[in-house]
């Protein structure tokens, strides 16, 4: 199917770079979100907005759908108003939601019921990534499905994977990702938090960790918002409790330990108590200056 129409549901951090970049490719984007602000920005950018999910796909050749969680896609495709019923048949499915690997088998085989193909098609790469077009893809789904997208994604990334044909597949690779990423940036923020309870000027031991065997992405990425004492949300710290939920209950159902893993989610569980739930993911670094009474970002500024 040559795709020429793309209707993408979901906005927001992610959504907004990555329709700004369908719509440079080309291609027309009709798109929803419950934030309006977030549909404006993507209608003053040139796209078309929509009212609601099904009116999101009238007339589309392609659905991506980059949401918060699992329970939002069955919402915006199944729910009221839903996409699935109205999107035409044979069209492709592109999710991009982070989801467990059996929500995601289970989503494919409702669509594949309502005459639709499925990706299974997380991304990874950040807000940096979304408005660069810079992701990467992690997809799998069947060739005809795939062939569809590959414009799309190359409009939106510059790597794609492709781990096999069933969906489930790219999501345990994403979950091994986020895995990954979330321990990292728990142990950025306690990495930080520490050497301004030893005195050590945090802004010296960024340069020297970034250009060292200790650096990671996730420290050279969040450090410079922590020493600005910017919380400004471009991955939220709630994301990590969804997804860092996702590996812990795969750990259990796969009987695998995961101590790093659930550590991190602990973490990650008190920011969202002590309400910084909606914060970048950065935050996580304020448990840390709750307990131990250090306030990076003062610490920079001497």
């Amino acid at each position: 199917m040559d795709v020429k129409t793309i209707g993408f549901i979901g906005l927001g951090a992610m959504g907004d770079g990555m329709t700004k970049n369908l719509l440079k490719a080309g291609y027309a984007v009709r798109g929803y979100d419950v934030n309006a602000a977030a549909v404006q920005r993507l209608a003053d950018a040139g796209g078309t907005a929509a009212a609601n999910p099904a009116a999101c796909v009238e007339g589309v050749d392609m659905l991506i759908v980059c949401v918060f969680s699992a329970d939002q896609a069955e919402v915006v495709l199944f729910g009221e108003d839903g996409a699935a019923a109205v999107l035409k048949r044979g069209a492709t499915v592109v999710m991009s939601t982070t989801m467990s690997p059996d929500a995601s088998r289970s989503m494919a085989a409702r669509l594949q019921e309502t005459g639709h193909l499925f990706i299974d098609a997380p991304i990874t790469g950040g807000k940096r990534g979304a408005d660069a077009g810079t992701l990467t893809v992690i997809a799998a789904g069947p060739e005809e499905a795939m062939a569809a997208a590959e414009g799309p994604f190359k409009a939106m990334g510059d790597r794609v994977y492709r781990i096999g044909d069933s969906a489930g597949a790219a999501s345990s690779v994403k979950m091994i990702n986020q895995l990954l990423v979330g321990t990292h940036v728990v142990a950025a923020a306690e990495a930080i938090a520490l050497a301004a309870r030893a005195g050590a000027d945090p802004k010296v031991v960024y340069d020297v960790i970034t250009h060292g065997a200790g650096n990671s992405v996730a420290f050279e990425s969040r450090i410079p918002n922590i020493l600005a004492g910017d919380y400004s949300p471009r991955g939220v710290v709630d994301i990590f409790i969804k997804d860092l939920g996702i590996v812990t209950e795969a750990g259990k159902a796969l009987r695998f330990p995961l101590p790093l893993a659930s550590a991190a989610l602990q973490q990650f569980l008190a920011a969202s108590a002590a309400g910084h739930g909606g914060e970048d993911d950065g935050a996580v670094v304020k448990v840390y200056e709750q307990l131990t009474g250090v306030d990076v970002a003062a610490a920079a500024k001497k």
